[in-house]
């Protein structure tokens, strides 16, 4: 799977379609063999084809879908969980506020989003799943139509690469609260919804992790009809800060500015504190939300961060289904 601090690729540099292309190579080649089945899925789910069976849990399953047979053999009762469906409508909302800009390792935030976009995209175009999208900027949602095929998903990706950099403190009032709202409202059709951005509210220094998000609760909406993956993009130096002396420390999204310095052992220390407390509040928010949560990182191998994850779901997800002791597939 390569070197595991492999940086990603500085797609801003490039042209869209060279920027296309080195993405299909680095996820296609890279993910080949390495994740078997087709919708085994990202993250398989509900559908309406009968699959295992597994034991009844009162006022959870639906009595109506109990399995007769097995019950019988068995004399416990079970149910007939169904598999996913083989088409799925799959949205990827993309943060592209100005926070997103920022990278220390030769690739900023917004572009490693959409490298985790483009892998989605291609392990789901195999399947043949419709395929759709929204950018998230200060100021407005913006809607790009899903369709299937190669095709349709290299024109959804290069619209990503073009879309115009959000210059620092641009004027907006939209949150992403109300983004994910948008998307769980305007797509009635159940299927996979894949959030990207680094999850910061402007103005928000809360790090008790029993204080939800402002986005949590629109979150937890989302995931009541669909399947949701939280992909959480962070550069290193946003969790460990480096020893350079005096640092100016700017918030692209308000007026927040403050020279630290960083050559002081213990300023250090509780910067690196606050940052992983904050961290440590979005991942405990994005569990009690319920949705599958990867956190990329810009100097991390983000091809095989999703590949681990993808292998630990389905992993998972097999020991929840496996057959009752007894009972064939």
């Amino acid at each position: 799977m390569g070197q595991l601090n492999a940086p990603t690729i500085p797609l801003n540099k490039l042209a869209p379609e060279a920027a296309l292309r080195r993405l299909e190579l680095a996820v296609v080649r890279r993910l080949e063999g390495f994740l078997h089945g087709d919708h085994l899925g990202l993250l398989p789910g509900p559908g309406t084809d009968t699959n295992d069976a597994r034991p009844y849990q009162p006022g959870e399953d639906d009595v109506r879908k109990i399995d007769w047979a097995v019950t019988a053999r068995t004399q416990v009762p079970h149910v007939r969980d169904t598999m996913a469906d083989r088409e799925l409508e799959v949205w990827a909302l993309l943060d592209v506020t100005p926070s997103m800009n920022w990278g220390t390792e030769g690739v900023t935030k917004r572009d490693l989003g959409i490298a985790a976009i483009a892998t989605i995209g291609f392990l789901s175009q195999k399947m043949g799943d419709r395929f759709g999208g929204y950018l998230m900027r200060p100021d407005e949602m913006r809607r790009l139509p899903a369709r299937s095929g190669r095709s349709a998903l290299y024109g959804l990706l290069r619209r990503m690469l073009e879309e115009p950099i959000v210059p620092d403190h641009e004027e907006g009032s939209y949150t992403l609260a109300e983004g994910i709202e948008q998307l769980s409202r305007t797509q009635r059709r159940r299927g996979l919804r894949v959030v990207v951005s680094d999850f910061l509210t402007p103005g928000d220094h809360e790090v008790d992790t029993e204080v939800e998000p402002e986005w949590e609760r629109a979150m937890r909406r989302l995931a009541v009809r669909n399947q949701v993956l939280a992909i959480e993009v962070v550069d290193s130096r946003e969790i460990e800060f480096p020893n350079v002396g005096d640092m100016l420390i700017r918030d692209p999204e308000t007026n927040f500015e403050r020279y630290v310095n960083t050559s002081d052992e213990g300023a250090r220390a509780r910067m690196d504190a606050a940052s992983a407390a904050q961290r440590e509040r979005i991942r405990i928010s994005l569990r009690r939300s319920g949705v599958g949560h990867i956190q990329l990182r810009t100097d991390r191998d983000w091809v095989q961060d999703i590949a681990r994850f993808v292998l630990a779901y389905r992993r998972v997800a097999s020991m929840l289904h496996a057959p009752p002791q007894g009972v064939s597939r």
